[in-house]
């Protein structure tokens, strides 16, 4: 049985405590599919890419936060400034300091999560947990620049492969929590996609990202 938009919001918000935060992966989705999921209350949309991001926050009012969820290109972080609420998905010292430009310009401050590849896949991006005290030490020199948390797309598998990965990123996000750090906080882990979610909020996710869980299937036809 195929459910409705409102009827797939509804089933997932019985399921969060009251502090995670559910971010709508609107990537690919029509101003319209957008607009059903807005009008359920939904205020945190995600995006992959910069263009289709910055198409689309035109057409909605301010009360929606857009999230940069996908990597994101140096070349491009000149076309986001002030536009976005958190970007997802920084994972390079080099694209840090572009930020830090960027946002430093227009005298404005970025808020940003660390990704961390923690499977460790050459198909996706984000740092290994080896590499963050050095972009941790490079974001504590900023001016522009406010951590808020970490960011993974976890590798897929099995259940108990999940919670594991899950349960590795919610030991780095208290160790750094733990620590006193200039910019940077530990207020969010955003962990968990349509079909491990359930896995992550048992393993401490506060921010899911969902997709197909919200808009059905994606028609790639269209």
């Amino acid at each position: 049985m195929i459910l409705s938009i409102e009827e797939n919001i509804c089933d997932i918000k019985k399921q969060l405590p009251k502090d995670v935060t559910l971010i709508a992966v609107s990537k690919t989705r029509t101003v319209e599919e957008i607009q059903e999921v807005y009008d359920q209350g939904v205020r945190d949309f995600g995006e992959n890419k910069v263009q289709e991001l910055t198409d689309k926050i035109d057409r909605f009012d301010s009360s929606v936060r857009w999230h940069l969820i996908g990597h994101l290109q140096t070349n491009k972080v000149k076309y986001i400034v002030g536009k976005v609420h958190l970007i997802h998905s920084v994972d390079s010292i080099k694209l840090l300091k572009e930020i830090e430009k960027r946002y430093g310009a227009d005298n404005l401050t970025a808020n940003i999560l660390i990704q961390i590849n923690i499977g460790r896949e050459e198909s996706k991006t984000g740092i290994f947990k080896e590499d963050l005290p050095e972009i941790l030490e490079a974001c504590e020199i900023c001016n522009n620049i406010k951590v808020k948390g970490l960011m993974s797309v976890i590798p897929k598998g099995s259940e108990e492969d999940c919670k594991k990965y899950f349960r590795e990123m919610q030991n780095i996000w208290h160790s750094i929590k733990e620590k006193s750090y200039k910019n940077i906080s530990m207020d969010y882990l955003s962990m968990g996609m349509t079909h491990d979610y359930k896995f992550a909020l048992e393993e401490g996710s506060n921010m899911i990202r969902v997709g197909e869980g919200i808009f059905g299937k994606r028609n790639y036809n269209k």
